[in-house]
Order: structure tokens, then sequence, then C-alpha cells
């Protein structure tokens, strides 16, 4: 049966434990929020000892985890067998072992509890045991989540932990972090322990925690690239080269070339309208407003151009054809090809 994480740790916290979960996908947060809830809360402390049991997939072939399933628990109503890592199982992926799994998961052990950590990759669904996994197991297929996913995920993580958070913070440390969900909340639970009770965490505490400084960062550069504002970002420019440790260059080219990139496939569609950009680039509205406005000023022609000159001027920074000019003047020059 397919679940989502939540459901499943829900279902837990009410008793209903299943025998065999498989967590697979490419988002290793949900598998361990999952795993962790299982190992942590399952069995009492005092039951761990002789009837829990933790396996490392490159260690263990199927053979060894199925022993270890098929053993009963001692003074216990359960036991837990979690596989960590499992999609290093070595015969998980070969005939001989996916066959053993088929004919444990066929008549599993109902006092085992038997959980499969399989990260970054799900099985494959050609092959008979992913074709029948969801039907002989409780599994969750995690994908990563898009830009756009982001906000609504920090927003429900915010209210689960009964802390209040600005619209605008919730952008900024979504655009900040990116979308690395384990980062992503460890950067929100440290949020959490330096805020007051009841204070609403704002985009400036967002800003100082990450270490950016609210007037010079990279998202305020894009914006006066944008606004052709040479004076506001030759300010910016300065600050990054004043600062090269704290504000290194090359993340910032990186950044500057990721944009154009999409605001280059946001020129080829038809619906150039916030909801339109947003849909198509599967980015939030507010982050597509950059974009709608950025396409009144940089046409098909100059786009090209400016991607041109960012990789350039990547390569300068890497060490090539760049002569006597410091990173602070390379981005300089980069910054005055798009604005004019």
């Amino acid at each position: 049966m397919a679940a989502d994480a939540n459901s499943i740790i829900k279902e837990i916290k009410a008793g209903k434990v299943k025998p065999v979960y498989f967590l697979q996908g490419e988002e290793p947060y949900f598998i361990d929020l999952v795993s962790n809830y299982i190992e942590e809360h399952v069995l009492a402390e005092a039951e761990k000892g002789f009837n829990q049991v933790v396996l490392y997939g490159k260690d263990a072939p199927m053979a060894t985890i199925l022993t270890n399933a098929r053993r009963f628990p001692m003074m216990a109503e359960r036991q837990v067998v979690i596989i960590k890592e499992a999609q290093d199982i070595p015969d998980l992926n070969k005939e001989s072992g996916a066959k053993l799994l088929l004919s444990y998961l066929e008549s599993p052990v109902p006092s085992t509890v038997l959980v499969f950590a399989h990260k970054h990759k799900t099985l494959d669904k050609r092959r008979e045991l992913g074709k029948k996994i969801e039907k002989l197991a409780t599994t969750i297929t995690a994908k990563k989540f898009y830009d756009n996913q982001l906000p609504d995920f920090v927003a429900a993580y915010a209210k689960e932990a009964e802390v209040a958070i600005d619209d605008k913070a919730v952008l900024a440390l979504c655009e900040f972090v990116g979308n690395d969900l384990h980062r992503l909340t460890n950067e929100f639970d440290k949020l959490i322990i330096s805020n007051s009770k009841g204070e609403s965490i704002s985009v400036d505490r967002v800003m100082s925690h990450v270490g950016v400084s609210k007037e010079y960062n990279v998202f305020e550069l894009q914006k006066s690239i944008i606004k052709r504002d040479f004076l506001t970002a030759n300010k910016i420019v300065n600050y990054y080269e004043s600062n090269p440790k704290k504000n290194p260059v090359i993340p910032a080219v990186a950044f500057l070339y990721s944009f154009f990139s999409k605001l280059l496939a946001a020129s080829q569609l038809t619906d150039k309208s916030d909801k339109g950009i947003a849909s198509s680039l599967k980015m939030s509205p507010y982050m597509a407003r950059d974009y709608s406005q950025a396409l009144r000023l940089f046409n098909t022609q100059k786009l090209e151009e400016s991607i041109q000159s960012i990789v350039h001027t990547d390569l300068k920074l890497k060490g090539v054809n760049t002569g006597s000019a410091n990173d602070g003047a390379i981005l300089r020059e980069l910054v005055f090809k798009l604005i004019s």
C-alpha cells in the first residue's frame, strides 16, 4: 500500500503498526522521518536491547536480513529490524535476493516490523519486486520537492512546531537554503531555538541567521540587474569585492546563470503571466514576479548574450583567460554587460 510519511506516523501513533515498510525515493528527508520515528517509538527503551536490530545495506545480503526478520521477540510483543541505506543491499536487484524478499513479503512474520530505508532512487518497476512492492508492503515514494512546493512545506512545518513565521520570511528561507529538506528543517529548528515565545519569525531574522546581508546579497543583485539599476548593482559588487571570503563570487555567478537560464525558458512560454511562469517553471508565484518583470526588459537575443557572458565569466573565475583582474573586477564587468 502506497502512503505518505505523515499518514504512516499517524497510524503508528494510533497503534496500527505494519509488518513491512519499504521507504524509497529521491528525497531522503521523508525516508529518515519515518524510519527514525519507528526506531525511536515502536519499542519501549527497555525492549530495544534484545528486540531492535539496525543493519546497513552494504553489509547485509538479503538472507542475513530475513534471518533477523524471522526471529521472535524476547519478552516483548514485537521486534524491529531496520535496514539503513537499503539501496546498497548487494543482491536486492538480483533475482536471488528479490525472490527471497518476495517470498517473505507473501508471508511476513507478524511479530516483526521490517523497515527498508532505500534512499535516492526507487526499485525498478520493470522487475517483479518493483511491480509488487506496493501491494505487499506499506510503502512511500519520496520525490524531490520543486521550488514552488517549499513554502507550503515550511509553513506546515512551522504550524506543526507551533511557531509563527512571516510569509516573506518563509520565501527568504526557501530561496537561501534551497530544496534540501534536511538542511531546511535544520535551519528552521535553529531559528526556533532563538525565537521568543509568541514572536513571529521575520524576514530580517532569517537573513541574519543564514549570514546574508539584507542589502548586499545575490537576490538584491539580481533585482538591481532586472531594474537596470547600475548604481545599486555597483554597491553590491563593491561589497562582494571587499568581503571575498564571506561572499565568494563563483556561487553568485552560478545563481545568475540559473536565473537567466530559467528566464530564457520563460521567454518561450505562451503564458508569460506570473501564474503561467510559476506553473511551467515549478516555482512560487512570488518568485515568478521577478521573471515576468525581467521579460519586459530582456528579449531573447539579450538573454542568449547574457548567458554567454555568464559562462565566460565563470571560466574566468576558474582561471581561464583571467589576466590580472580579481574576482570583484570580473563580477563588475559581468554586471555591466548584463545591465547595458
